[in-house]
Parts: structure tokens; sequence; C-alpha cells
């Protein structure tokens, strides 16, 4: 299954509300799951520097990965198909 990157915007001064918003983004990809299509929440990634933060998704579909982060309330900026090496291609 395809892995996405959803893009949001985490300022410094809000970066303790990284802990709540993954919660938030489990819960909502598990009950999107429990329904019609198979979703999985795996992770985020924050910049501080940037002040941005990826929440990875492995879904059937870019659409399918957004419609879990608004669920969540994490307001996608937008959202990138990732292709990731596998553990036996380093």
């Amino acid at each position: 299954m395809p892995s996405y990157l959803v893009e949001t915007y985490l300022a410094h001064a809000r970066a303790g509300e990284r802990a709540a918003r993954e919660k938030r983004a489990l819960a909502a990809a598990e009950e999107l799951a429990s329904g019609h299509s198979s979703v999985c929440f795996r992770r985020s990634i924050y910049i501080p520097e940037d002040e941005i933060c990826f929440f990875v998704f492995d879904a059937p579909s870019g659409q399918v990965a957004a419609l879990v982060a608004q669920s969540a309330g994490l307001e996608p900026v937008r959202v990138v198909e990732a292709i990731t090496s596998e553990e036996g291609e380093r």
C-alpha cells in the first residue's frame, strides 16, 4: 500500500500539540479503517526550523490520506505520495 505525507503547519509555540495531533490522526485512521477503507497512521515528522509537521499514512490513495487528516483536524496544506527504501535495499 502506498504511503503519503500529509504536510501541516505547526508553529514553534504550539510544538507541544504534536502528541495530541498524533493521537487524533491514529483515532481518525482507525475509525476510517473500521468502516470501509484500509488506512494506517505510521508516524509524524516535525521540522521545527520550518514549522512543518508531516503525518505519514499508509492509504490506498492521497484522497483517503487527506480525508483522514481532515477528520483529525490536522488542516493539511498538501498531500504527496512518499516512496521509501526497504530494509534490504540499504
